[in-house]
């Protein structure tokens, strides 16, 4: 094993500076994963809530209990997923720092494998945001304000001119 080479403060310095921009990268998939979270503990929370209430199969409300179960469980499926593949990118970019500090430690040259494995991070955190943007669609798909609500609404406003 060759000796490790004597670094000065500068260099050391240059990779601290180098691996600052990772760091707040992941901050802000820490973020995200916070709010992949809440949402997914909500949706589990609705699931939960539904099928304590779910009704018998000749009940009027049961075939609109089962339509919103099954958009619930895609969105499970769907926030597990994104979560999944954010918490990859962080993975992925702390090995990548970790790289850089081993690789200006020891003098070795495997820049082309921290650059490849920050370009996979980033296609990990592409594919859990793009999921994320999914799960909001199935969400709204969930959230429809009844017609007969916005009527009452509308009639109030003309009532008020």
């Amino acid at each position: 094993m060759p000796p490790i080479p004597e670094l000065r403060a500068s260099e050391i310095a240059h990779t601290i500076q180098l691996a600052i921009a990772p760091v707040f990268l992941l901050a802000g998939i820490g973020s995200i994963l916070n709010v992949l979270a809440g949402r997914l503990a909500r949706v589990v929370d609705r699931a939960r809530q539904l099928a304590r209430e779910f009704t018998p199969a000749d009940h009027p409300d049961h075939a609109a209990q089962v339509h919103e179960l099954r958009l619930l469980d895609k969105r499970i499926m769907l926030a597990n997923w994104a979560i999944f593949l954010c918490t990859a990118s962080a993975a992925l970019i702390c090995a990548v720092v970790a790289g850089l500090f081993i690789a200006d430690l020891t003098s070795l040259g495997f820049a082309r494998s921290m650059a490849v494995g920050f370009v996979i991070a980033m296609l990990l955190l592409i594919a859990g945001l793009g999921l994320f943007l999914i799960e909001v669609r199935f969400a709204l798909a969930t959230i429809r304000v009844r017609e007969e609500l916005l009527e009452q609404r509308t009639q109030r406003r003309s009532w008020r001119r």
